[in-house]
Order: structure tokens, then sequence, then C-alpha cells
């Protein structure tokens, strides 16, 4: 009777061990998955901002220069009157993989309304310390007043990059959002719905011209570029308009003409 008290107390014992494990296991796997990167958010103007003001910061995926960036993790805090303005952002180590671009993203909103912006790509992951300074800029006083981005516009880069030298790839916004212009190849008209920092264009009708590759290539990235914008920038001391798309990445700059 006692070696079979003894087999079913270690047996017990055993059991015990293993469902400890099973809980402990998962949360020591969480714990190695979560990361944080560090930083602080600037800006040079000397403006201070309402008690209401907050910064958002994204971790995103822009490993597609043709496609919409991906949100990997994203951080909202208030400002309190501080500058630089230090974030934390955790994310799932998991969801970083291999041989993949990220890049952090930062924002400032005042009751709904963009103050600041990061204009430029910041990258993550460089084989620096996890602690990245971001520089924002402000959105112009001229684009709360203007009603919406009207003028003829030349393309300049889409997805952050360079466009084909000499090729005419413009867009014509009238006042009241009819828009035309041309891809580089083809003729394209269609409407865009603008409300305050808001835009959007519909589908575009075309012209059915058949040119280089090349042109084709960079008419088909311009339009698909269009389809994905929804929010505007006038950037008037260059005379440019940017384009973000959903996750605030800027993915058309034109110059105006």
């Amino acid at each position: 009777m006692g070696r079979q008290d003894t087999g079913k107390s270690v047996s017990r014992r055993k059991l015990i061990g293993f469902a400890a494990a099973a809980i402990v296991m998962p949360s020591r796997l969480a714990l190695a998955r979560a990361k944080t990167l560090r930083g602080s958010v600037s800006y040079v103007e000397r403006i201070a901002l309402p008690p209401d003001a907050i910064l958002e910061v994204r971790l995103i995926d822009v490993s597609l220069a043709d496609a919409p960036a991906t949100t990997i993790a994203v951080t909202r805090v208030k400002t309190r009157h501080r500058l630089p303005i230090p974030y934390r952002l955790r994310f799932d180590d998991a969801r970083i993989k291999p041989g993949r671009s990220y890049a952090l993203h930062a924002r400032i909103t005042v009751n709904g309304r963009l103050w600041f912006i990061s204009a430029t790509r910041h990258a993550a992951f460089t084989g620096k310390p996890d602690k990245t300074d971001i520089r924002v800029e402000r959105v112009t006083s001229e684009k709360s007043a203007a009603s919406n981005p009207s003028g003829k516009w030349l393309a300049e880069s889409i997805h952050g990059h360079g466009v084909i030298a000499n090729l005419q790839t413009v867009i014509d916004i009238a006042a009241d959002g009819k828009v035309t212009g041309s891809g580089g190849c083809n003729r394209i008209a269609g409407k865009a719905e603008i409300s305050g920092e808001r835009i959007s264009f519909g589908p575009m009708i075309s012209t059915k011209m058949a040119c280089a590759p090349a042109i084709m290539d960079q008419e088909s990235k311009f339009l698909a570029a269009l389809g994905d914008a929804r929010h505007w920038q006038l950037e008037s001391q260059k005379n440019k308009l940017v384009l973000f798309n959903a996750n605030s990445r800027p993915i058309l700059v034109l110059a105006r003409m």
C-alpha cells in the first residue's frame, strides 16, 4: 500500500507540475514577443498645443511601394504641454518578418483636426537602438482656410519613388471637385469628394492608348494612388500638394503648375 500511495503522490506532483508549466509557458512566450519602441516627437514652430491635443505614433510595414502600408501597432497619448513629446509603442515581435521594411509615422490632432504630421520616413529596426525621435511638420494655415486643393498639379513622386523625367503625369482639380488630367499616356477624368482635410477620388475614366511599358506602369501606380488617397496637405512654401492614404502615409507628392 505504501508503494502505491507513493506512486500516486508522485503522479499527482507530476500532473500539478505539468499544469503549472502549461500556465507559465504561454505567459513567458507573450512576454518574449511583446517589445517596445521608444522615442520623442517634436516640431520647430513656436506653438503651444491645446490641452486636448493627441499624439498618435504608428509602426507600419512599408515593404510594398505600390500598396497601402499595413499598421503593426499604434499608440495614442495626450501631449500634456510637453515638448519633445515622449512615446512608448508596444508591438508583437512575432509580426516583424525578416527582409521587410518598417517605419514609424506620427501625427498630432486637436479635436479630430490634423495639426502636425511626419512628412519623411523614419525607418525602424535598422540596427540602431530602438529609440526614434520623429520631427513633425505643421499643417499650413492656408490648408485650413482653403475649401479644397484646387489647381493643376504635376506628379513628382509616387509612393516615395521619383517619376519619369519629362513625362506629364497631371491632375487638374476644379473647385467643384471635377478632375481632369493625364496619367502620362492616357487622358483621365473623374470626380473628387473633398471635406475639410479629407479627400477621395472616384473611379477614373480614361482613353485606351498603349504606351511604353514603363509609362504604363507609372500611369497604373498613379491611378492606384489616387484611389488610395484619403487626406491632403498643402505645403504652400514649396507649392506642393501631398496626398496621404488611410494610414496617413504620403503616397503622392505633386507640384503646382
